[in-house]
């Protein structure tokens, strides 16, 4: 398929987990990409693999913390000055911190909103005039199942979740009438930069009693990275081009 053959798309994140597997596979579908995140040797990463793949004069890379306003406004100017505009966006940076809410200082609160719900805003806002320029244009964002189900120890990651996708259905309804679409994916059980080793660093007396209703129904554990990208890529594409305003839970059946 060459989906995004012409394409130009802005990925957040693409230095690990579902962002890279998302550059990758709209690479493969011909788009141009350019990717940021704050890890520059997973961004090396990134690129290597598209070099490997015959990909690496339609990928550019840049380090950015999506947190910092100032450099997301030089950033996108960046971006869409090396894509030559932009048609969709790809909101798939965050961070992913776990603690017990009474134990959850101002300062790790305030740095989960920063990045996953602040920083979706900014790019957002900084992108809105290439995007209202764009061909077909769509923004995906990310938000998590556990913006609609319990996922403890998580109360700030979820309420910045929560806030992506309110914030995508407004958004949606502010720009349908300039054809700009706004999506929102819900992963649960993905591996992930996020959800491996560490990954969110629960408490040491987790009750895990408490993640009894968050195993997935199908296969035999956690899906890779590439089962989110593959559903990104449709939403960005002409396939999906009816769906704006809503949100895609890809968990595998953890939440029925």
């Amino acid at each position: 398929m060459n989906r995004y053959e012409g394409r130009r798309v802005l990925i957040t994140g693409g230095g690990s987990g579902i962002g890279r597997a998302t550059v990758h596979r709209i690479l493969a579908e011909g788009g141009r990409v350019h990717t940021v995140d704050v890890n520059e040797e997973g961004l090396k990463g990134t690129a290597e693999q598209a070099a490997a793949d015959g990909h690496a004069d339609r990928l550019t890379t840049a380090a950015l913390d999506i947190s910092d306003e100032a450099a997301v406004r030089s950033g996108v100017a960046a971006a869409v000055a090396s894509l030559g505009g932009l048609d969709v966006l790809v909101n798939a940076a965050g961070i992913l911190r776990s603690a017990h809410t009474h134990q959850t200082t101002l300062d790790f609160w305030n740095k989960v909103i920063a990045v996953n719900l602040t920083g979706t805003f900014l790019v957002i806002r900084e992108s809105l005039p290439a995007l209202l320029e764009g061909d077909q244009p769509v923004v995906v964002n990310f938000s998590s199942t556990s913006a609609s189900f319990a996922h403890p120890y998580m109360s700030a990651y979820a309420a910045s979740k929560g806030g992506i996708q309110s914030m995508t259905h407004a958004l949606a309804a502010e720009y349908s009438k300039q054809g700009l679409r706004f999506v929102a994916v819900a992963p649960g059980s993905i591996e992930s930069g996020m959800t491996t080793g560490n990954g969110p660093g629960l408490p040491e007396d987790t009750d895990w009693s408490l993640f009894a209703k968050l195993a997935p129904a199908l296969g035999q554990g956690f899906a890779g990275p590439q089962t989110v990208a593959g559903v990104v890529a449709m939403l960005g594409s002409e396939d999906g081009a009816f769906i704006t305003g809503t949100e895609i839970r890809i968990d595998g059946g953890t939440h029925y």
